[in-house]
């Protein structure tokens, strides 16, 4: 059986050959090299990574590419005798990897400065006249086992065939040129004469005379790259302008450039291009663009505005085909915005991953994009660039990254395609790296306030209830809609309480204010008024516990609060307001009715306050909707011309869908405030129960009078004679022990509904029974309630107003 870990390291070293054979498919290229090397720094801990080939006089190695940190961090020169003692000769002499921890590192004189733990490894490249790769990694463990295969892939990959450079000999392109870098002497092309202005017959060869025709601000850029001192080995790119001959406005050419090292006795060369790119820069600066991206940003409070003003205010100066923009998230780029976002306007691999609506890209499936995303700079590559399948097809003609960094860490990235091929002109890189740091310190702040809206939307989720009780005879549905404005989480809540004989509360409620406090009260609320109603009290006393409860806690917050107890049986209801909007009803001929009913003052407000309840009458197909001021009272609307525009659109609704309902009802919600919304269609009950009650006499034969009572109901309900036994026995049992154990009254109630019969005692004593856990055969009490729970298929008790309820359901066979 193969191991997890095995089978990591395969597929790893899966991805290490897909992403190389990317890399090198493409045809030969002067950045072909470099990208190798790249692979190296995505998939192993190396933090730098380099090749050594022969110079050209077979007695030194010399550096030709680097990727990573700058090698003068760890002491690496550029070129190494072959008979020398250097990791670098010595792989390259003994076709051997070496594998050097700092210990070892010590052998070599020059590279006894490297800090205490650098590890170095230097591999043998085999193809050609052969060489080294070095990889450097601050790893204390050194290179591990899947580090090392890595490398060893890399090592072949950057032993195939590199791209020839142009020998000084062989006749240059009309836009190339080759500058000898110890004389200053250059080989020019004729297009790069006719962009300086210069005739072929006046030119002196010397790289004086054309920095000579370059605006003196762009020196400083254009001496970097043409002193030797200031260039290191790879490819180097940069914009800068030309005076004109005839005064017209200065003329911008782009410089790319590669730096070829030199053997014993050959100077080192800067070989590359030279073309115009006037036409491809507006005439207009990109600082207004950019300081219209930073106020768009300013007031981008989400991250999915941050991206929506990104798209806004780069694709159409850049005449870009797509953009993306992506949070990185630990090893992924999680996207917020395509544009455009059909999916098929993507590379597949990412049609892949989709996730919904937006994909959900790995960052290893594209190593160029990670090693952009390290070095933090934006990075572009023309058309024609070998990129891996998840690049490759999002700019064909054209791809520019934008590593979006803020507060010294990688918030995501932004990436530009375009179909067709497109050249980078100076204004749209300098665009493009502004608008790299503004998004990224916008996106961190839009992350930052995403999440604390999370954190708030979640505790306001954890104090609403999570789903609604399925109700006999009744569907019931909820929405609830955080204010907009600001963070603070509200104090507006509902409830659904189911009670004892198929009663149910519907309860709304709203917290002064917005912050924490409030909601905490409302969950205080919320819980207290669940708890009074299941101790079995009336509407007004539930709700005047509650107000009682909230002066007791010595808090400067009042509640509104709206209590509605509704009889599924008889389709009656019993209304009690505390400072709250009353409920809507809408009858089933389509009529509303706002229902109009004496309220009590705010919970919290007055102590001894009465709360007055007031009947409402149900048929089936009636809706009661319940909401709290959020969304019929704004500072543009009075509260009752927001009750009557509910009670209006109330009534145009379609009540078989009361979701819809719902949403509907919320459609044109003032924002301003948090808005919740309980609707209830009461259906009536497709069995109703049948119910008898009667309060047991206090005298020596009650348990007598009350198995008659249990006869004669059940046989008026057509129980017959023989199944009526269980049922006896227990109520005989219940009643008894209410009656020893208990002062007071004692009511028994029976409920019939589909074969079963529930039986209840109701007393005074809050106290449940307790079942003895053994009994020795002298005990003369204590089996009454082990009998009880032998014979029913369910019993237990249940608190009611000051006492409690001890109830047990037997299925009849009838």
């Amino acid at each position: 059986m193969v191991s997890q870990g095995a089978a990591e390291r395969k597929a790893r070293a899966l991805r290490v050959e897909l992403a190389l054979k990317t890399v090198t498919g493409g045809p030969a290229s002067p950045e072909r090299m470099r990208r190798v090397l790249e692979q190296a720094l995505v998939f192993s801990s190396a933090s730098l990574a380099a090749v050594y080939t022969p110079g050209d006089g077979a007695d030194l190695l010399c550096l030709i590419e680097s990727a990573g940190v700058p090698r003068t961090l760890y002491g690496l020169r550029e070129t190494y005798a072959v008979d020398g003692p250097s990791p670098a000769a010595d792989a390259h002499r003994s076709g051997a990897s070496l594998w050097l921890g700092p210990e070892r590192l010590a052998d070599y004189a020059e590279l006894r400065r490297m800090p205490g733990d650098v590890h170095l490894a230097a591999l043998p490249v085999h193809g050609g006249d052969g060489g080294a790769l070095l990889a450097v990694t601050d790893n204390p463990g050194g290179f591990g086992t899947d580090d090392r295969a890595c490398l060893e892939l890399v090592a072949e990959a950057v032993s195939l065939p590199a791209p020839t450079e142009p020998d000084e000999a062989e006749e240059l392109r009309a836009n190339s040129f080759s500058l000898a870098m110890d004389t200053g002497r250059v080989e020019v092309g004729d297009e790069i004469l006719e962009l300086f202005g210069l005739r072929r017959d006046r030119f002196d060869g010397r790289v004086e005379t054309l920095l000579g025709h370059t605006v003196p601000d762009d020196l400083p850029s254009l001496m970097s790259v043409v002193e030797a001192d200031h260039m290191s080995i790879g490819e180097r790119e940069l914009e800068f302008r030309v005076l004109r001959a005839d005064g017209g406005p200065p003329r911008w050419l782009r410089l790319r450039g590669r730096l070829l090292p030199g053997g014993e006795g050959h100077p080192a060369r800067l070989v590359g291009t030279v073309a115009d790119v006037s036409t491809l820069r507006s005439g207009v600066t990109d600082v207004a663009r950019v300081q219209r991206l930073a106020a768009a940003l300013a007031t981008a409070g989400t991250v999915r505005d941050v991206s929506q003003a990104v798209v806004s205010a780069l694709r159409v100066p850049l005449r870009a085909d797509r953009i993306a923009l992506a949070e990185l998230e630990n090893d992924r780029l999680v996207v917020t915005v395509l544009d455009p976002p059909e999916p098929e306007s993507w590379p597949e691999l990412w049609r892949l991953e989709w996730r919904t609506e937006w994909p959900d890209a790995p960052v290893r499936t594209m190593p160029t994009l990670a090693a952009a995303l390290r070095e933090g700079r934006a990075r572009i590559w023309p058309a024609g660039t070998p990129l891996e399948p998840a690049l490759a097809d999002v700019g064909p003609g054209g791809l520019a990254v934008l590593p979006l960094s803020a507060g010294g860490r990688m918030a995501g990235a932004c990436l530009i395609g375009w179909d067709t091929p497109h050249d980078f002109g100076p204004d749209e890189r300098a665009l493009l790296t502004a608008s790299a740091g503004l998004v990224g310190q916008a996106l961190m702040r839009a992350h930052a306030f995403d999440a604390e809206h999370e954190l708030v939307g979640m505790l306001q989720r954890q104090l609403l209830p999570r789903r609604l009780p399925k109700l006999p005879g009744a569907v019931a549905v909820a929405r609830y809609l955080p204010a907009t404005a600001g963070l603070e989480v509200g104090g507006d809540w509902y409830d659904v309480i189911p009670l004892p004989d198929n009663h149910v509360a519907l309860v709304i409620g709203d917290v002064q204010g917005h912050s924490t406090g409030a909601a905490t009260l409302m969950g205080q609320m919320r819980t207290a008024l669940r708890a009074y109603a299941a101790e079995g009290h009336p509407p007004d006393v539930v709700v005047s516990h509650a107000n009682r409860l909230l002066m007791e806690l010595e808090t400067d917050l009042f509640a509104t609060c709206c209590y509605v107890e509704v009889d599924m049986e008889a389709g009656t209801a019993w209304c009690v307001r505390a400072g709250h909007p009353p409920p809507v009803l809408r009858h089933p001929d389509g009529v509303t009715e706002i229902a109009e009913s004496d309220g009590g003052p705010p919970l919290g407000v007055v102590t001894q306050a009465d709360f007055p309840m007031t009947p409402l009458r149900l048929m089936p197909g009636t809706v009661i909707a319940l909401t709290t001021d959020g969304l019929v009272e704004s500072a543009e609307l009075d509260i009752d011309t927001g009750m009557d525009r509910l009670a209006h659109e109330l009534s145009v609704s379609d009540p078989a869908h009361l979701g819809l309902v719902a949403d509907a009802l919320l459609g044109n919600a003032h924002r301003g405030d948090d808005v919740a919304l309980l609707l209830m269609r009461y259906d009536g009950m497709a069995v109703r129960p049948l119910r008898e009650g009667w309060t047991v006499w206090r005298v020596p034969e009650a348990a007598r009078h009350a198995r008659r009572f249990t006869r004669r109901s059940l046989r008026a309900w057509g129980v017959p004679v023989d199944a009526m036994d269980a049922a006896l026995l227990v109520v005989s049992e219940l009643v008894t022990n209410a009656l020893v154990h208990t002062e007071g009254p004692v009511r028994l109630d029976l409920t019939l509904v589909n074969h079963r019969l529930r039986v209840s005692v109701t007393d005074n004593s809050p106290r449940s029974p307790v079942k003895p856990t053994s009994l020795g055969w002298e005990a003369t009490g204590g089996r009454g309630i082990l009998l009880v729970e032998a014979m029913s298929d369910a019993w237990g008790t249940l608190p009611v107003s000051g006492g409690k309820q001890v109830w047990s359901e037997l299925l009849l066979e009838l």
